[in-house]
């Protein structure tokens, strides 16, 4: 294995400890390893890496949510809702 020296902006220092943070990654160090070894592998249809601990126990909540009736969406209800935020957004920010 090999060790070396990475320079990165504040910002990018920042985003990535906050992506390591949410992903469960216990430094950055490890999850910059992982984004780079993800890059770098061939398999690329391997999404297995993308299922961290946190998003595992977050889709579990949402199916128990479901389980107990919480709101469900059809696809066109979730476009027309989507659709709707995006155009308060646009009459917000005037895009």
């Amino acid at each position: 294995m090999h060790q070396f020296q990475l320079q990165l902006t504040d910002q990018l220092y920042a985003q990535a400890k906050r992506r390591a943070g949410e992903a469960g990654f216990k430094s950055v160090d490890e999850y910059i390893a992982d984004v780079v070894s993800d890059e770098l592998t061939e398999d690329a249809e391997n999404l297995d890496h993308l299922f961290t601990p946190e998003r595992i126990a977050h889709i579990d909540s949402v199916i128990a949510n479901v389980k107990a009736g919480g709101k469900t969406y059809t696809v066109e209800e979730a476009d027309a809702l989507l659709a709707a935020h995006r155009e308060d957004w646009i009459r917000k920010n005037g895009q």
